[in-house]
C-alpha cells in the first residue's frame, strides 16, 4: 500500500506517524511545499517576543528524523500541483531542482491547512505589513525587528494570534495597538467575559481600538499611516491577523466537494467524496460538537486527531471523528483566557433554549498565599440541563478548570453533574469546594428553583417606581466605593433584623459583589415569603461590563 500525504504540520505529520505505527510495510510519502514538515506553529509568536530563544526549538520533526524513526519519505520543497483521481496520481514540482514529476498513490491524504486572510485594501502588500503562518513568516518578522528597531506596531485582528502577537511585540519593546472590527477581543468569548480582558490588556500598555476596521495602509517617510473607518493610526509595522481561510484550491480542481467557505467536506472517517482521498486539519469542514451544525474551527488538537483517524481508516480500523467543541486557551501576559463549547451568540444563532450563570471564585484556598479570583461563565440546555459551553478569565488555575469542563461536555454532563465531581484538593492547588463544583452548586440551585437569577443586562430596565424592591446587601465600605442607582442598602448580616423595611408582595432584586452573599440574602428572603432574584456575577461583573471598571476585591476580614 502506498499513501501520499500533502502537507505536514499537525494533521499530515500525525497521519504519517500513525500510518507507520499501524503498518510497518506500507510506503508513505509526505509532500511539503515549504522547508519545514513539522513545526510548532502555535509557538511562533513566542519566538518573536523572545520567550522562545532558539529557532531550532520550533522544529518538531525533520525529514531526517521522520526517516530514522518511522521510515517515512518526507520531501520538503515539493509542491503538489495537481491531483488526478482517475489515474490515482499527483503531479509534483521540486522547487529546489525545478523538476516536475508524477507520483502514484493508493490513498491520498490532503492536509493543506489554512492561509491568513489578506483583505483587499490599499497598501496590504507593503514590506512593512506581515502575516504569521509558518517559520519563514516568523523569521521575516524577527529579522525586521532586529534590523530596523521599530518602535510601534499595529495588530489588525483581536483573535488568538493577534492578541498573542500584541503581547510578544510589547515584550519585544514596541508600543502596540490592536484594531478589531468586532466589539470585543477573542471571538469565542461573549462580550461580558471579554470586558475583563479589555481592561487588563489596556492596563498592560496595549492600545485597544474596537468596533473599527482598516480602510487603507500607506507608507510614509516615518513608517505607515493606517486609515481606519473611524480615525487614523501611525506605526512602524503592521501585523495582519484577521483570520484564516481553508487552502483548498488543489482539492476543488480535482472535483473534491467543498462548502461555501471553501472547506473540504468529509465524513466522520475523514473521507472526501472522491474515492481514496482523505482530508484533515484546518482545511476541512467539521461538525460543531454542541450544535451538530457544519463549522470551521481551525485548532491543532482536532487536526492531530483527524490525522490519526484518517490513518486508522486507511489501515482498516473503524475510527470516527465526532466533532469539534472548540476547547482553547490563551495566555495574555499573566492572564489566562479559556473557552470550550459554544457561547451565547452561537446558542442564539442556533435557536437553542439555554440558561446561564456566572461565578467569581478563588484559584485556591484564600488563606494560602497567591490565590487569585477567576470569572467563570457556563451555559446549559434548559430542558436537558446538559452543558453547552464555558468561559473562564483569570490567572492561576484557569486551564485545569477548563479542561475539566471540556471533558464534562464531551461526556454529556449536565450542569448539575459538576456538583458531584470529586476533584483534587490541597490548599496550594485548590479549595475543598473547587470552582467547578461551585459552578455545579449554582447551576443545581437554578435548575431546582432554589435560586432565581437576573443578569447585568437586565439591571437598567428594572423599574424604579416602587413596584419592585432593589436591594444591595454589600457592606457599607463596599457601597462607599460605588453602587447601582436605585438600590437600597441592607448588609446581608443584618438583613433578618431589617425585614420590616422590605415590602411584602413585591419582587426583590438583590445584588452583592459576586453573587454569593446575595444568594444567601435571597434564601433568607424566600424563607420569609419573598419572591427574590439574585444578580448573577454580582456588582463586580456589572461594573466590568457596563462601566469598564475594575472594582476592589471583597475581602471579608477587611470590608465592614
Amino acid at each position: 500500500m502506498k499513501t501520499i500525504i500533502v502537507g505536514g504540520v499537525a494533521g499530515g505529520a500525525s497521519a504519517a506517524a500513525r500510518l507507520r505505527r499501524l503498518d510497518e510495510k506500507s510506503q508513505i510519502i509526505v509532500m511539503e511545499r515549504g522547508d519545514y514538515v513539522s513545526f510548532a506553529n502555535c509557538g511562533l509568536p513566542y519566538y518573536i517576543g523572545g520567550e522562545i530563544t532558539q529557532e531550532s526549538h520550533l522544529t518538531l520533526q525533520t525529514p531526517q528524523s521522520f526517516k530514522a524513526r518511522f521510515n517515512i519519505d518526507v520531501r520538503v520543497g515539493n509542491e503538489v500541483l495537481k491531483v488526478d483521481p482517475e489515474t490515482k496520481s499527483v503531479t509534483v514540482q521540486d522547487h529546489k531542482t525545478g523538476e516536475t514529476y508524477t507520483e502514484s498513490y493508493d490513498n491520498l491524504i490532503l492536509s493543506p491547512g489554512a492561509e491568513p486572510i489578506k483583505p483587499s485594501i490599499e497598501g496590504v502588500d507593503s514590506s512593512r505589513v506581515f502575516t504569521l503562518r509558518n517559520i519563514p513568516d516568523t523569521m521575516k518578522i524577527k529579522s525586521y525587528l532586529d534590523q530596523n528597531n521599530p518602535r510601534s506596531a499595529v495588530v489588525v485582528g483581536g483573535g488568538y494570534i493577534g492578541v498573542e502577537m500584541a503581547e510578544n511585540l510589547k515584550n519585544a519593546g514596541l508600543s502596540v495597538t490592536i484594531v478589531e472590527l468586532a466589539d470585543h477581543l477573542i471571538a469565542p468569548l461573549d462580550f461580558d467575559m471579554a470586558a475583563d480582558v479589555h481592561r487588563y490588556v489596556k492596563g498592560r500598555g496595549i492600545g485597544l481600538v474596537l468596533d473599527n476596521g482598516v480602510k487603507a495602509i500607506r507608507e510614509t517617510a516615518d513608517g505607515l499611516s493606517i486609515a481606519l473607518d473611524k480615525g487614523d493610526l501611525n506605526a512602524d509595522l503592521l501585523i495582519l491577523s484577521v483570520g484564516v481561510r481553508p487552502e483548498t484550491t488543489l482539492a476543488r480542481q480535482c472535483g473534491i466537494k467543498t462548502n461555501e467557505r471553501g472547506s473540504i467536506v468529509v465524513d466522520t472517517h475523514m473521507r472526501t467524496n472522491v474515492e481514496g482521498i482523505y482530508a484533515v486539519g484546518d482545511a476541512v469542514e467539521v461538525t460543531d460538537y454542541i450544535t451538530q451544525r457544519p463549522a470551521f474551527i481551525p485548532l491543532a488538537g482536532p487536526a492531530n486527531k483527524q490525522g490519526r483517524i484518517a490513518a486508522d481508516n486507511i489501515c482498516g480500523f473503524d475510527s470516527r471523528y465526532e466533532g469539534t467543541q472548540g476547547s482553547s486557551v490563551l495566555k495574555i501576559f499573566d492572564m489566562t483566557v479559556a473557552t470550550t463549547g459554544i457561547n451565547e451568540k452561537t446558542a442564539q444563532a442556533a435557536g437553542m433554549d439555554y440558561d446561564k450563570t456566572y461565578i467569581y471564585y478563588g484559584s485556591h484556598a484564600a488563606y494560602y498565599p497567591g490565590a487569585t479570583n477567576m470569572s467563570v461563565k457556563a451555559l446549559w440546555d434548559k430542558k436537558t440541563h446538559k452543558l453547552l459551553g464555558a468561559q473562564i478569565v483569570g490567572f492561576d488555575g484557569v486551564d485545569k478548570r477548563m479542561d475539566v469542563l471540556a471533558t464534562a461536555i464531551r461526556f454529556g454532563a449536565k450542569i448539575t453533574d459538576l456538583a458531584k465531581l470529586e476533584l483534587c484538593y490541597a490548599p496550594p492547588f485548590g479549595s475543598a469546594k473547587d470552582p467547578v463544583n461551585m459552578l455545579g452548586f449554582v447551576g443545581e440551585n437554578v435548575v431546582t428553583g432554589k435560586l432565581k437569577q437576573f443578569f447585568w443586562h437586565d439591571v437598567e430596565s428594572l423599574p424604579r417606581d416602587g413596584s419592585v424592591t432593589l436591594l444591595d446587601v454589600r457592606t457599607a465600605t463596599e457601597v462607599s466605593r460605588g453602587k447601582i442607582d436605585g438600590f437600597m442598602h441592607i448588609p446581608v448580616d443584618s438583613l433578618r433584623q431589617h425585614l420590616d423595611q422590605i415590602p411584602k408582595g413585591k419582587p426583590v432584586y438583590v445584588h452583592c459583589h459576586s453573587g454569593l452573599r446575595s444568594y444567601i440574602a435571597c434564601r433568607i428572603l424566600m424563607g420569609n415569603g419573598y419572591d427574590c432574584y439574585n444578580l448573577a456575577g454580582g456588582w463586580r461583573l456589572y461594573e466590568s461590563v457596563m462601566h469598564e471598571r475594575t472594582v476592589p476585591e471583597y475581602v471579608c476580614t477587611e470590608c465592614k
